[in-house]
């Protein structure tokens, strides 16, 4: 006779009483609505994975996660989903993305800008961004160029016309930027460092605002990233005076990097971008999610098309990617602190 309650436990096979069993259904039928997502259950027949990204449409992010869209739809079975939540350098969309449930069906495509210089140049940050986050990888690398307007600013026509104007009108020269403490602000600020220029900071919400605000004539310069500048480029809309990285870009090889337009030596400002999970994110889902999306990162076809675009194919895994966000956060804070680029 067992007494009630009891279990008992054989070679492959249990028995327990009525009563028990169900007590045990009901409580894991509990749990499972609270229960964080497990490898089995991911990813979730039906359920959209959100690529959440902190910029506007047109922007790298957004372009980069329009590209890898539909082969890791194919790899995962679930839709997949591009969540612009721009505003704040990206801070918004970051939050979004750290709040979210670790269940692998968030997944934020990130900037090195957001993850490393933005703790530098926002007093109250939103997130820790090495706490509240597993990096998945690092997937490409993309600077800047030192844009401007034929049409309303026809006497730049390089480097040099620049700098000579700044240094006639101080004060009176501005540049737009996609954001404080965005990589566009930063590689400016740089700039007009390296040459001890007097230039004023426009930010605007996004690349696009930045751009038409460029056209208009309401700023005279824009360092803008490689990807969204290149079309206008190639329609005549604007003109790259030179490239913030230490090479020149494979898809516009004739503009030359600012260390050679400008007899700036050791110049190089490049943005990398990360795709990245909430913390707590069970391991078993990183490494899925992980495996995707490098495979995919790393197809011919797509990393030819980032090349076309302007970027450079840089896949590293994930503890890469954390330890090269916690060398940039240091290096950074440095420079900010010089420039002077914070949100009082």
């Amino acid at each position: 006779m067992k007494d009630a309650g009891t279990v008992t436990i054989g070679q492959g096979n249990a028995s327990m009483t009525h009563g028990l069993r169900n007590v045990i259904l009901a409580a894991a039928a509990l749990l499972g609505v609270w229960a964080p997502a497990t490898a089995q259950e991911f990813p979730q027949p039906g359920r959209p994975l959100m690529l959440v990204t902190g910029f506007p449409a047109g922007t790298a992010p957004d372009i980069y996660g329009r590209l890898i869209q539909a082969r890791v739809q194919q790899e995962l079975g679930v839709p997949v989903v591009i969540d612009i939540r721009a505003g704040a350098s990206g801070n918004i969309g970051m939050e979004y993305a750290a709040r979210a449930v670790p269940d692998g069906h968030t997944v934020l495509i990130a900037t090195s800008a957001m993850l490393s210089i933005s703790p530098s140049v926002f007093p109250r940050m939103p997130v820790d961004t090495q706490a509240d986050f597993i990096p998945l990888l690092t997937t490409f690398e993309a600077p800047n160029f030192l844009t401007v307007s034929p049409e309303r600013r026809p006497q730049f026509t390089d480097c040099q016309a620049v700098i000579s104007a700044a240094r006639a009108a101080p004060g009176r020269m501005n540049y737009a930027s996609t954001g404080i403490g965005a990589s566009t602000h930063l590689a400016a600020a740089q700039f007009a460092v390296a040459f001890g220029l007097d230039l004023v900071h426009v930010p605007y919400r996004g690349g696009p605002f930045a751009i038409t605000a460029l056209y208009q004539g309401d700023v005279d310069l824009f360092f803008y990233q490689t990807g969204p500048v290149i079309e206008a480029y190639r329609q005549g809309r604007v003109r790259l005076l030179g490239v913030t990285s230490a090479t020149r870009v494979p898809a516009v090889p004739e503009i030359p990097t600012l260390a050679e337009a400008c007899n700036l030596p050791g110049f190089d400002s490049t943005t990398w971008y990360s795709l990245l999970v909430p913390a707590r994110t069970p391991a078993p889902i990183v490494r899925r999610l992980s495996d995707v999306f490098t495979r995919v990162a790393r197809e011919r076809e797509i990393e030819e098309r980032v090349v076309a675009m302007g970027f450079t194919p840089a896949v590293a895994d994930g503890p890469a990617t954390s330890a090269r966000l916690a060398r940039d956060l240091v290096t950074w804070r440095a420079i900010v602190e010089r420039v002077g680029a914070r949100v009082e």
